[in-house]
């Protein structure tokens, strides 16, 4: 499986609600630049998942509007929700790609890659790309990509 954690783009501070907070204009160029790069290596079964919150939305749109909105995976959600949603490490999907939020998606690449219960720190807009493999009897996960807005 490949489990891809996209972090939504740059959104404003302040809204009605959180859920609501929009992209920003930079955010709009962010999530272009990020949509871009991953339609070029995205197979056409690729699941995509959203978190409900309106810039999580935007973000995904970016790429396609075929992406499934998943209460499961809102800002407040834990490492083990997100995977759960994704059904790692045998996946829903063999591409699924979740755009979700900080610090869970930190928490998720550091309990797949270190086995750690940290937050990693994702920027905005980055990628952070992961596959599940099989050595032995191990279950592993390695990074293929990571990568933000601004090196694409």
């Amino acid at each position: 499986m490949n489990l891809i954690l996209w972090r939504h783009a740059e959104a404003e501070d302040t809204a009605s609600t959180d859920l609501a907070r929009q992209l920003t204009t930079r955010g709009r160029k962010q999530a272009q630049a990020s949509a871009k790069w991953l339609r070029a290596r995205l197979p056409d079964d690729a699941v995509i998942l959203a978190s409900p919150a309106t810039r999580t939305v935007q973000t995904a749109e970016s790429l396609t509007d075929q992406y499934r909105v998943v209460r499961e995976i809102a800002p407040d959600a834990s490492a083990a929700d997100v995977l759960a949603a994704a059904g790692w490490p045998d996946g829903i999907a063999p591409t699924v790609v979740v755009v979700g939020h900080q610090p869970t998606l930190g928490h998720v690449a550091a309990r797949l890659l270190a086995d750690s219960g940290a937050s990693w720190p994702i920027k905005k807009s980055a990628i952070w790309w992961i596959e599940s493999r099989t050595r032995g009897n191990d279950e592993q996960a390695v990074l293929r990509a990571a990568i933000s807005s601004d090196l694409i």
